[in-house]
């Protein structure tokens, strides 16, 4: 499977139809999920997914016509295509799984699922054609599983912004206020740390020697955005275990294992692979 060009044009095409597909889903539904909400008494998870879609509908988009681009070099033997092929669809994973939460919480269909599900076919076929190992697919995968929750975990704060903020006279009088600071500044740094492991698995890919501390940058981020929203949105909101807190556990264990000198000696060995 390595080097076959045609399986990895096919795989573009593939790319190329999730795209336009996440483009049409995402318009389509974007205004029934947001009165949806809006009608439940939800106004701000309304405004909340005014925000994300589109920035998922940009985003995918964007990673459709960069598979175009893929399906350039694979009809050329372009040995750099699996490569980017593999960058649109991280892209389009991600693109396609988020937006099946707020429309499920709403008893919506979940059209972009098949957005989803297509990107993980190119993503699988993208890492097959370039040859990765067993092992470097299996961390990256698990990366990819951190890259998601981070991302998830910097969405939540935008509807929790909103609803947290009183004009107290005096901080006493509300401590919310606090939260609410820590919303807007944690909500990016979520989002950046999702990009972070964005960027530590395409480093893994590229064999990159810059990859395992970009991994604990990465962890590093989602965890001090995850645990202070987890712990608090845990004792002290729902009393009960906290969706905040995936991403920072599950950063935490890729840290621990990023830090293992057999880690690196796995890493260095797949790098030094011709």
């Amino acid at each position: 499977m390595k080097n076959n060009y045609k399986l990895g044009a096919a795989l573009a095409v593939i790319g190329i139809l999730a795209g336009i597909l996440c483009l049409y889903f995402i318009a389509d539904t974007y205004n029934t999920v947001i009165h949806t909400h809006f009608a439940a008494g939800e106004w701000e998870e309304s405004n909340t997914v005014r925000i994300v879609y589109a920035v998922l509908g940009w985003l995918g988009t964007a990673a459709g016509a960069l598979s175009a681009a893929v399906l350039w070099g694979f009809l050329n033997k372009q040995n750099w295509a699996w490569f980017w092929g593999a960058v649109a669809a991280t892209i389009l994973l991600l693109a396609g799984f988020f937006p099946m939460i707020p429309a499920a919480d709403s008893g919506l269909p979940v059209p972009t699922m098949w957005v989803f599900l297509l990107a993980a076919v190119m993503w699988f076929g993208m890492l097959f054609i370039g040859g990765v190992s067993g092992k470097i697919i299996t961390l990256t995968f698990v990366a990819g599983l951190a890259y998601v929750l981070t991302f998830i975990d910097g969405v939540a704060p935008v509807s929790k912004f909103q609803t947290s903020f009183q004009f107290p006279t005096a901080f006493a009088e509300n401590p919310s206020t606090f939260w609410n600071g820590m919303y807007v500044i944690l909500q990016q740094v979520s989002w950046w740390g999702a990009a972070a492991w964005a960027l530590f698995i395409f480093g893994a890919l590229k064999k990159k020697s810059w990859t395992i501390p970009v991994g604990v940058f990465a962890a590093t981020m989602s965890m001090l955005a995850g645990y202070p929203l987890g712990l608090y949105n845990a004792l002290v909101e729902v009393h009960r275990f906290s969706m905040f807190l995936p991403a920072p556990l599950l950063s935490m264990g890729l840290l621990v294992y990023l830090l293992l000198p057999s880690t690196r000696k796995m890493i260095e060995a797949w790098n030094s692979q011709a």
